[in-house]
């Protein structure tokens, strides 16, 4: 769209997004307000419902190239409209279904590790660092969504990634940075999925590994191949209602030999080395370029859905932590024999053993389901591949490396995990989130107008996300050169 001289308020190109089996609602062309001020964008709606579709708007502020005392406010309700590709009627994504959406792809099999790294450290100690990661992955959360809907509006696209985002901040190098680190994650992530769940269902079923392997991986894969956005939220909604259910049935069944005076523990030295674990365990980040895109660009629900989505894994860490290091002694953490706390559980209590089992099985399958819906978008961006129900290809090479990586020798991807907890989780979560945002901020390719920012604070607080990712990383680096 060639550059107008006239000053724009939140100059949106046409849209064109395509969310699987949804089309977009083009933008039609810019008019020019009665009162002759900035020309605004204006949605073709009836006279008896556009009074009720401009009441729902949500304000985003913007300033005209022309105006430098007074401001001029555009009332946006959203980028664009995700159409039903059958009805064409608009099909807005659900607010409860990206809440669910980011929890469940939160809760994954990192809860299970989380008693083992932090019982040297204690309960309190523990709760304190599980409260600032919380903090920190909701803080590059929103920062990836800032940069994301600032990257559809000047690209005039959605279903923009993090490969998009990184090129138009950083350039190449951060482009580089970005992939590497993004698929490493998530195809080790994914790896270790599929090798739990198939270990589960092949105590359960009785059938070969890889039987039960190729089943969790056709069955989610299948999900979110042919699923349609509220297909989708509905099932992430029966496992995560499965994940409370479960979870509440496994704290009563282990709660009863809870010592409430081994909660008092608190050993701040062996915090950091819990750090890499607990920022694991809180990795969502990779679904929030598909939640922008659901949710049609709308900043306030896209900032509910992040804060509240994370808050709920939250409160179950700090449960679940509790609940576990508070039925063991410390003699069992200072034993040279040592025991991991779950198989502890299910070696002392025969009932809470199925429920362990079950619990996992829900929780690996929600953070399935939001990996690869995140990697499938992101593999479809980087190779310029098409995506959609019609283009498998996409789905295709996020499903099956894992599914044949899996069936090899899984140790050596679980130490691979380690690995990616520690460096490439705090970097593409960390401190690139940090980098994009000071860099998109920094930008003048929006001078006229962008949408507010999510993470106040300014500089100093990119510098503080940035920095304490780049502490954890040289830390773990010291540490592990000295054990060498």
């Amino acid at each position: 769209m060639a550059p107008s001289s006239s000053p724009f308020c939140l100059p949106l190109p046409s849209l064109s997004i395509q969310p699987r089996n949804r089309r977009s609602f083009h933008l039609p062309p810019t008019s020019r307000s009665p009162g002759g001020g900035s020309p605004v964008r204006s949605h073709r709606l009836s006279s008896s419902s556009s009074s009720s579709e401009l009441s729902r708007m949500v304000r985003l502020r913007c300033s005209s190239q022309g105006q430098s005392a007074e401001e001029s406010e555009l009332e946006l309700e959203r980028l664009f409209s995700n159409l039903n590709q059958a009805t064409l009627k608009r099909e807005p994504g659900s607010l409860s279904s990206a809440v669910l959406l980011v929890a469940g792809t939160t809760v994954g099999a990192g809860i299970l590790a989380i008693p083992a790294v932090t019982q040297e450290s204690g309960f309190i100690a523990s709760a304190v660092t599980c409260i600032f990661c919380w903090i920190f992955m909701v803080a590059t959360g929103l920062l990836i969504a800032e940069v994301n809907v600032n990257t559809m509006c000047e690209l005039g696209s959605g279903g923009v990634s993090l490969v998009s985002m990184a090129m138009r901040t950083l350039g190449k190098f951060g482009v580089q940075v970005a992939c590497w680190s993004y698929i490493f994650i998530h195809y080790a992530l994914l790896v270790a999925y599929v090798a739990r769940s198939s270990d589960i269902l092949t105590n359960s079923l009785g059938i070969p590994l890889w039987e039960s392997a190729t089943l969790f991986s056709l069955v989610m894969g299948g999900i979110c191949y042919f699923g349609s956005q509220r297909l989708i939220g509905a099932v992430n909604g029966v496992l995560v209602l499965g994940i409370l259910l479960s979870f509440a049935a496994l704290v009563a069944a282990a709660s009863g030999d809870l010592h409430w005076e081994a909660l008092l523990k608190a050993n701040f030295e062996a915090v950091p080395m819990s750090i890499p674990v607990i920022a694991l365990s809180f990795v969502y980040q990779n679904v929030v370029p598909v939640l922008c895109t659901n949710l049609e660009g709308d900043l306030t629900k896209v900032r509910t859905a992040i804060v509240l989505g994370t808050a709920i894994p939250l409160g179950l860490f700090l449960v679940w932590n509790a609940v576990i290091l508070g039925t063991i002694t410390s003699a069992d953490v200072s034993s040279d024999n040592f025991i991991d706390p779950i198989q502890q559980l299910r070696s002392s209590n025969g009932v809470v053993g199925p429920i362990v089992e079950v619990f996992s099985l829900l929780a690996i399958a929600t953070s399935y389901i939001g990996f690869v819906l995140g990697l499938s978008d992101f593999l479809a961006d980087l190779l310029k591949l098409p995506s959609g129900q019609s283009k498998p290809l996409p789905y295709l090479l996020t499903l099956v490396p894992p599914l044949v990586l899996s069936l090899l020798d899984p140790e050596i991807f679980f130490k691979a995990l380690d690995f990616a907890g520690t460096y490439g989780v705090l970097v593409l979560f960390g401190i690139l989130p940090a980098a994009m945002s000071w860099s998109d901020r920094q930008s003048s390719s929006i001078t006229s107008s962008r949408p507010p920012k999510l993470v106040p604070g300014g500089q100093l607080t990119l510098a503080i996300i940035g920095g304490g990712a780049v502490w954890v990383i040289i830390s773990e680096l010291l540490e592990n050169v000295g054990k060498t």
